[in-house]
């Protein structure tokens, strides 16, 4: 399917494939993989009597006082997880040598059981990764082709629990990667492209096919990332430095707070009970897109969300058997979307069957019409996608009035506004091509590695700022290291230092930027100095007569590639002779003014300087825009329609 609609797409535009001089790859297989469980047979190895630390987790849970609440069982079944004798102190001495009879055993029974990938993970093995390497290496000579992954290359961090997690899950989806990314780079090879292909990665950069095979566990949020680096590529063009991503899909809303032109970033995620610990953009995610069924609950209130109906069968206007009431269903009852097709015509809809389902789901257990209900559903959407802008923003102590929401994704432009009138942004911008933003953010971006270690020093210790040196040094050469084979440019990588820091006494930290070079004493100062202003920009006060500890040191590494041209320039968008006219109208329904005679816009009409006010529906072929009647919109010179209220 992929390459199908790559050849499509270059058949379109008369190319071939030794024209695309870039081909990237923004992917969600690897987080569907890890949500339905489909990943490798995965065997574990770790210090004896810490086998059952995947399971104890942490003493905190998410639903304490539900006592129906089911967990999710490990990813490696008790009988593989197996215990090794050796065991490391936390400042990195061996207390206990590693015992080969144990090892030998060990891997014989993993091998025997026909696992398919390998986790190790040692006690406090990030303080000293030698009996981890130890492992690894016997592990290579039995099982050369094997699917091997350690902690100590994962995640050199301290917090067990976090890091036997992710060491786990980057095993679990070492196989799935390697093969998937494989068939992807032989596909691009086939297809004639002159250069390798691209992975988009979580944190907002590219990497390699082998670089993604290697370290799944960075590729979870690799499409959400996507988006966001294209709306912030988009929206600094535009000259707005702080923006709300807001990107509605068919199952899921992403959203992401960018101050300054910065995306905000988490060490820390989970997913389906799975605790992972790699650098990702900080993007909220609530179960409510196109497709988001509408139910009523036992007491009979109406729910949208968060379940959905995927794109096959897909909303029931589809034609493609779909049964159950969706968010597109009500957009079409209620004239917002294109009652006849969508996607410029490749796609039919049936509006007849958008109305049977909301009748029958929704308006007749709840004794009312279909355009109440459909109304109503809106409305929720609208309301749970306003409470995850608000998490990023109000939530964290920052205004959204300062920010402009940029909406994309190829329903996020139809419930823009009524979200930007919850929230009172300053406005909404929409990107010449919403639908396809996602895939733009991968051709904007670099090649990007983060490495990291846990060093604990005091700001008070007489050698904390040479350890500290020693650390960053360190870091600076393996994240060089990373892009030693890639033969991509010549450029030597751009890299960025930051610190996790806390005072003394805390038991969560604050990640803030630490100078580049050599670290010295005003480069300590410098450090302290970020995190006071942090704290007291989180937290409402700082203590600078409190002692700071830095414990885990971080370097980020970004190598230009060749990018491809006119990526900034909307080819669909010709120049138009006379003035602006709808191409069409249609009864389209509206909160405080029921259905009015809407005008009907093709997008590629507008031009830069172009006013209009609402009520109005613009239409193009990868997304539809709503603007209600209290809106105007304004094209600007990057051909965005900024949208505000009138």
């Amino acid at each position: 399917m992929l390459f199908r609609s790559i050849r499509e797409i270059l058949a379109k535009v008369n190319a071939n494939g030794a024209d695309a001089a870039f081909v990237g790859l923004g992917t969600t297989v690897m987080t569907n993989a890890l949500l339905e469980r489909k990943g490798a047979v995965t065997g574990l190895i770790t210090t004896e009597g810490f086998r059952d630390l995947l399971e104890i987790a942490r003493q905190i849970r998410p639903h304490t006082f539900d006592p129906f609440v089911s967990k999710p069982p490990a990813l490696v079944p008790r009988q593989w997880r197996l215990e090794v004798r050796e065991r490391m102190a936390a400042d990195g001495s061996v207390l206990t040598a590693l015992d080969d009879a144990s090892l030998e055993s060990a891997i014989n029974r993993l091998l025997d059981a026909g696992v398919e990938a390998i986790a190790v993970c040692l006690l406090n093995a990030y303080a000293n990764p030698a009996h981890e390497r130890m492992i690894a290496e016997a592990l290579r000579k039995r099982w050369p082709h094997g699917h091997v992954s350690i902690s100590t290359d994962v995640l050199p961090e301290f917090r067990e629990y976090e890091r036997l997690s992710s060491t786990v899950v980057n095993a679990y989806l070492m196989p799935v990667t390697r093969d998937y990314f494989r068939k992807f780079e032989s596909e691009v090879r086939q297809l004639g492209a002159p250069q390798p292909p691209f992975i988009m990665n979580s944190g907002g950069g590219i990497m390699t096919p082998d670089q993604a095979g290697d370290r799944p566990i960075d590729t979870l949020f690799s499409g959400p990332s996507g988006g966001v680096s294209g709306a912030v590529h988009v929206a600094l063009r535009a000259g707005y430095g702080n923006i709300i991503t807001f990107d509605m899909g068919g199952t899921s809303t992403d959203v992401c707070l960018i101050q300054n032109g910065k995306p905000q970033l988490s060490h820390s995620r989970m997913i389906n009970g799975c605790p992972l610990k790699a650098a990702a953009l900080d993007v909220h995610t609530v179960g409510a897109g196109g497709s988001s069924i509408a139910t009523l609950d036992a007491g009979g209130l109406l729910q949208v969300g968060p379940h959905s109906a995927g794109a096959r069968p897909g909303p029931a206007c589809y034609g493609h058997g779909g049964e159950r009431a969706t968010v597109t269903d009500a957009n079409v009852v209620l004239g917002r979307l294109n009652p006849q097709y969508l996607l410029g015509g490749a796609l039919k809809i049936d509006a007849a069957l958008s109305h049977r389902v909301i009748e029958r789901e929704v308006a007749q257990p709840k004794h009312m019409n279909v355009v109440d209900a459909a109304a109503s559903m809106i409305a929720l959407a609208d309301t749970s996608m306003a409470h995850a802008v608000r998490f990023v923003s109000v939530e964290r102590g920052i205004d959204p009035g300062d920010f402009w929401l940029v909406a994309f994704g190829g329903a996020g432009p139809v419930h823009a506004a009524s979200v930007a009138r919850h929230l009172g942004v300053a406005g909404v911008l929409v990107p010449p091509a919403p639908g396809v933003l996602c895939a733009m953010g991968v051709l904007v971006n670099d090649l990007q590695t983060d490495v990291s270690r846990t060093r604990m020093t005091s700001e008070g210790s007489p050698d904390c700022v040479a350890n500290v040196h020693q650390v960053f040094h360190e870091l600076d050469d393996r994240a060089r290291a990373a892009f030693s084979t890639e033969q991509l440019s010549s450029a030597a990588p751009a890299l960025q230092r930051s610190v996790d820091a806390r005072y003394a006494g805390q038991n969560h930290e604050l990640t803030v930027e630490a100078p580049a070079g050599d670290f010295d004493a005003t480069a300590l100062s410098a450090v302290k100095a970020n995190f006071h202003r942090a704290h007291r920009e989180l937290f409402g006060y700082d203590s600078p007569d409190k002692p700071l500890e830095l414990v885990t040191f971080r370097v980020r590494a970004r190598l230009p590639v060749a990018r491809a041209q006119g990526v900034d320039t909307p080819s669909t968008f010709t120049r138009r002779v006379g003035s602006l006219t709808p191409a069409a109208t249609r009864k389209v329904f509206f909160e405080d003014s029921g259905f009015v005679d809407c005008p009907i816009y093709e997008r590629d009409a507008f031009q830069p300087g172009d006013e209009l006010r609402g009520p109005a529906i613009i239409e193009q072929m990868d997304c539809t825009t709503v603007i209600p009647p209290d809106f105007k919109a304004s094209v600007d010179q990057q051909f965005n329609l900024l949208l505000t209220l009138a």
